[in-house]
This record gives structure tokens, sequence and C-alpha cells, in this order.
């Protein structure tokens, strides 16, 4: 990377496309894309790699093309990680304090975090993030934020989310072989999230739902605060197979009519439309209604949208989500899909697009519901750059209060007591 403290790359490995984003932080904080790269994603299957080279040979494409759009020398990335193997779980950490009189500091917070890592996970499991929710100093509840507070006894509600250990030694082994290095693993609803959500609507009570080609991801928000998280196993790649199959085509002619003649609701089209297919090897061409077509992707995306709302209900908010329901991901651009979701959930619902955060004068394509995963790893990459920073500052504060109180001050001391002796 050309320079680290100023520019961000975001690596989305995603079942259908690898996309590789470069970013740098304008003047009013929003995110200037300053290129992109996207390539065919082949060795990966439902969100988790199934094939190191030909996934690093994706990676390789991508990242290229990105550095020839943006000229940056790409070196670090933050990389998304996601997949039927991910969990959550809700945990509360105690930590005593030596004093009641000394201030919370982030050190305190920082070691309470801690302590969530070593918890025992079943065997081959690790945990990605470790998330507060809320603290609670000497019983007083739902405190946001307790530095500079004064307590003995520091707890915490966390969620803490979970993943495999073979998955994500399997992305880092990918991004080592393409010659890059990790800063930062992150869940991919977390990074959606952060790119087509606004703070009203994380306070209000939302739910994500990003649909991939592999896996459609779920993070729910309360009060500011994430409350529940999800991955189902099956995105717009089933729909793709379902048409294949329902119409005995191959999956390319599949996939463009799903694109281009698609819609989540039978009932929008019209008896008498018919598309053409071209046949193989001098066939005759096939005619396909385009409401039988509808017919079969409502039948998958309504299956789709019942698992969203299961995860929805087994969360315990259902009923103080005022934000209704965001959609994000590439699934997301099929016709009368909000429709759809409103008719199954009876919640508002919207497109969620990643422009909340991206500097004006960004091309289209990087605002497209496709690359939401993309804006959002590039966001997430400044806010831990930040946090890195803060601890830094911290410690070194820290580390001269030390020396103030210590060795270096008593000797300063010392010396002006001589030189006042010599005055006299």
């Amino acid at each position: 990377m050309s320079n680290e403290s100023e520019i961000i790359v975001g690596l989305d490995i995603g079942t259908t496309k690898i996309a590789c984003l470069v970013g740098r932080k304008t003047e009013h904080g929003k995110i200037d894309i300053l290129g992109t790269g996207k390539s065919e994603s082949v060795g990966v299957t439902r969100g988790v790699v199934s094939n190191i080279e030909k996934t690093v040979q994706s990676i390789r494409a991508a990242v290229e093309e990105a550095e020839a759009n943006s000229g940056v020398d790409i070196n670090v990335v933050n990389v998304g990680i996601a997949g039927q193997h991910i969990k959550s779980l809700q945990h509360r950490g105690i930590r005593t304090r030596n004093s009641a009189d000394d201030e919370i500091s982030q050190d305190d917070i920082d070691a309470l975090i801690e302590d969530m890592y070593k918890l025992v996970m079943l065997p081959g499991e690790e945990i990605i993030h470790v998330l507060p929710q809320e603290y609670i100093v000497d019983n007083e509840q739902g405190i946001r934020d307790p530095v500079g507070m004064s307590g003995i006894r520091l707890e915490a509600n966390f969620h803490i989310i979970t993943g495999q250990i073979a998955a994500a030694k399997n992305i880092n082994k990918c991004i080592a072989k393409a010659g890059l290095d990790v800063f930062e693993i992150i869940l991919e609803p977390l990074a959606s999230a952060e790119a087509v959500l606004s703070a009203e609507e994380k306070e209000a009570g939302v739910v994500l739902v990003d649909i991939g080609g592999g896996t459609t991801d779920i993070a729910i928000f309360q009060d500011g605060i994430i409350r529940h998280t999800a991955v189902i196993p099956f995105g717009g790649n089933v729909i793709t197979e379902d048409i294949k199959e329902g119409c005995t085509i191959i999956k390319n002619q599949a996939e463009l009519l799903k694109t281009k003649f698609g819609s989540a609701l039978a009932n929008e089209s019209q008896e008498n439309e018919i598309v053409c297919i071209p046949g193989l090897r001098g066939r005759e061409p096939k005619e396909i209604s385009i409401k039988n077509l509808a017919h079969i992707i409502q039948a998958r995306m309504e299956e789709i949208t019942e698992h969203v709302y299961y995860e929805i209900k087994n969360s315990g908010y259902e009923k103080k989500l005022i934000g209704g329901i965001v959609v994000t991901g590439g699934g997301s651009q099929m016709k009368h899909i909000t429709q759809l979701f409103e008719y199954l959930t009876g919640m508002d619902t919207r497109i969620g697009y990643p422009t909340e955060h991206v500097a004006k004068g960004t091309g289209e394509d990087v605002t497209s519901p496709m690359y939401a995963t993309g804006v959002g790893l590039v966001i997430k990459g400044f806010e831990a750059l930040a946090k890195t920073r803060l601890t830094h500052n911290a410690s070194i504060k820290t580390h001269s209060k030390k020396i103030q109180g210590g060795f270096f001050e008593k000797i300063f001391a010392r010396g002006k007591q001589w030189f006042e002796e010599d005055a006299e």
C-alpha cells in the first residue's frame, strides 16, 4: 500500500465474485473509492473457500485490476468472512478493579474484552469478534461508555461471533499466497451494515439482510447496538439453479434470465410475456414464459424470506424494529423484492445502497448494493486504524506518566535542589 495511514483496501471474497476496493478518507470524513477490481469467484462455495489455488487466482485478478484503476500498490487488505459455519452467542464478562477511586480507563475495557477471547469454544471453532452491548458499573446498568467513571465492579454483556478455525486459516492462506497481508478479518454482515445503515436506523431498530450468491447474512441492531447475527446457507445461486432445472437450460442462460427478466412476485408479470432462449448446437430456440420464471424465483425467495423472519422472531426484537428491513447485496436487485419482504413479514423494507458514507462523484458501479460489503470493509478498516492510533497514544501517555512519577522525576527534583543550593 502506498500510504497505509491514508488508504485502506477492502477485499470481499464472495461466492459469485471477488471484489477489491481501494478507499481514502476525504476531509469531510467520507470514503473516496479510488479504484475497484472484480473477478469471477471460482474457488468459493457458500461463502467458504473450497479450492485454494482457484481462489488465489481470482484474488490476484481482482487486486491487479484494482491496482491498475487506482494507481495504488496493494500489500495489505481488510477481508470479509461469512459462511454457514458462523455462529453467535451472548456472554457476560466481569472484572473487579483494585480501587474505586481510580477512573475506569480504556485499558480496563480492553482487558475485559481480551478475557472474552479466552472463552473455551467447541473443538475447531474460534472467536472472530467480541462486540460489547452494554456495560454495568457497580450494578448500574445500561451504560454505553464507562470510561472516566468510578467503580469497583465492571461488567459487560457481549455479543460473541464464532467461526471455524479452518475457514479463517484458508482465507489467510489464500491472501498470503496472493502476496498480501491481512489487516483484519471482519464478519461480512457487520461490514455491509456499516455501508448501508444510518445511525438513526441502528438506534430505532433495523434488520440488515445481505443476499449474496452463496449465503444470506443477517444482522439485527437496536438502540445502536448489534443484537443478533445469523447466516442462511443459500442465496442467489440457488435461485439460478432452480431456474436452470425448471426451464431445462444451461447455467449462464439461467443467470441472464434471472438478472434481466426475473421478478420476486409472479403476480406482477404478464401472462403473455415470452422470452426466447437460443438453442444449443443448432437446436430450436426455447420459449420461456416470464410468469413461469417469476413463479420459480418467488418460491425460493419466499423460503429465504421465511428463514429471515424466523431469525427476526428468534432474536426477541421483532416488536422493537421501527427501522424495518434493509435488503442489500447482489440478490437485492431482483425486481419487487421489497414488496415480497413487506408482504411476508409485515415490516417496512427498503433496498440498501452503500451511499451513506461514500463521497459524491463515486461511480454508479460502486454504489450498487452488490458492493455494500466491499465498501463496508474499507469503512471498518478506517475504524480499526483510528482505534489503533488511540490505543497507541494512550499507551504513550501512560508511559510518560510512569516516567514522571518515577526515577527521572526524582533525578529532575534532585538536580533542581542542587541548582538552588548553588545559587544561594
